[in-house]
């Protein structure tokens, strides 16, 4: 379970091809303090496994069913990733609760700069927009942000505040960039209940 803070913005180091996947190699230094191996990590917003770490960063091995859902499959050696290790327990949570299940792949529509903050557009898969509401939550690329407004049933606007600019990957978006998405994670289980009471069967049981 993470927040939705990034911790740090790492850079993609290497790619090596794998049976129906790929292992990365993930550039960083400030979340290594205390990483381990098997320790889950949200790498733009994608929870993964480290396999392997050392003192200049950590490898993933992302299999065929995360790279057909996230964006992992268009990432290229350079490119910066959003990292935020697993929450602990008794720490803050400064975001909302995340659990790093990408529900699907949105697309930047539209980025637009207002005095000290920026405005970005998404056309969101249908998953992601059933669960989404006005001024709710929303993770772009693992990044903790809210509903700014509904623009059409497809497409959300999020408000960047100059922190999140600075300090996340956010800041490269253009439009037609491919970002990940989870929707809220109480709003998944309230839609999941109520198609459930809608075919009777939670009612019936």
């Amino acid at each position: 379970m993470f927040s939705g803070i990034v911790e740090e913005v790492g850079q993609l180091a290497g790619v090596q091809a794998m049976a129906g996947g790929r292992r990365m190699r993930i550039a960083c230094r400030k979340i290594l303090v205390d990483l381990q191996d098997g320790d889950s990590v949200a790498v733009d917003g994608v929870c993964q496994t480290v396999v392997a770490h050392d003192a200049s960063g950590f490898d993933v091995e992302a299999i065929a069913t995360t790279l057909s859902r996230t964006t992992f499959a268009g990432l290229s050696v350079g490119d910066p990733v959003n990292l935020e290790r697993a929450l602990a327990f008794g720490a803050r949570v400064g975001g909302h609760l995340v659990q790093g299940h990408v529900d699907g792949v949105g697309r930047v529509h539209e980025v637009q700069r207002h005095d000290e903050h920026v405005l970005v557009d998404i056309e969101i898969p249908e998953a992601v927009a059933e669960v989404t509401v006005l001024h709710g939550s929303i993770t772009v690329n693992g990044v903790s942000l809210t509903v700014n407004a509904v623009r059409r049933d497809d497409v959300v606007q999020v408000a960047l505040i100059p922190y999140t600019w600075d300090h996340t990957n956010l800041r490269h978006l253009r439009p037609g960039a491919a970002v990940n998405l989870e929707g809220d994670l109480l709003g998944r289980y309230v839609v999941h209940w109520l198609k459930r009471q809608g075919e009777g069967g939670v009612a019936g049981e």
